[in-house]
């Protein structure tokens, strides 16, 4: 990939990083305030439960992206290790693209779900009334920069499967 398009990446991911950042200060500090108003003053705001449900899915989706980038999902790979280094190669190239094909269809399917909230102007039935086209916007966000995270996977994979002078970085991704 370009070194272009790899500072743009840097930098997009460093946006959602920041922003994800910002969400989990905004949820702690209105869980707080509920809990306080809750039991101390017996006065429960009516929004903290909705926003942080929603945001909490920003945090799943937009995150998973990140955890990608730094490798940092958790697996076992007991049988992984004790394969050739061209056979984790592989492996990661299979994974990168069934990774690709599946947030694609997790794109295409919640931007249907986006599309018709909005279309149909779906709201949360409670006092905030949220419009639904939001929480569902994002999944396909979150979802998209998921599956451009194992393109590039796949891709640095290939890249290493190709290059046979270049073995010992296969086993280091």
């Amino acid at each position: 990939m370009s070194s272009t398009a790899m500072r743009c990446w840097d930098g997009l991911m460093a946006v959602l990083r920041g922003t994800s950042m910002a969400v989990l200060v905004f949820m702690m500090a209105s869980i707080c305030y509920d809990a306080i108003m809750r039991y101390a003053f017996t006065a429960p705001t009516s929004w903290s439960l909705e926003i942080n449900s929603f945001l909490l899915v920003y945090l799943a989706v937009i995150g998973a992206a990140e955890a990608q980038r730094h490798d940092a999902h958790i697996r076992i790979t007991y049988f992984k290790d004790k394969l050739p280094l061209k056979a984790r190669g592989i492996i990661e190239l299979i994974t990168g693209l069934l990774g690709v094909v599946f947030c694609v269809i997790l794109v295409w399917r919640g931007g249907i779900m986006a599309m018709q909230a909005f279309e149909y102007g779906e709201r949360v039935s409670s006092a905030l009334g949220t419009p639904m086209v939001y929480p569902y916007a994002l999944m396909p966000i979150g979802f998209a920069a998921l599956g451009l995270q194992f393109l590039i996977d796949a891709f640095s994979a290939f890249k290493r499967l190709s290059d046979p002078d270049n073995e010992e970085d296969v086993a280091h991704g």
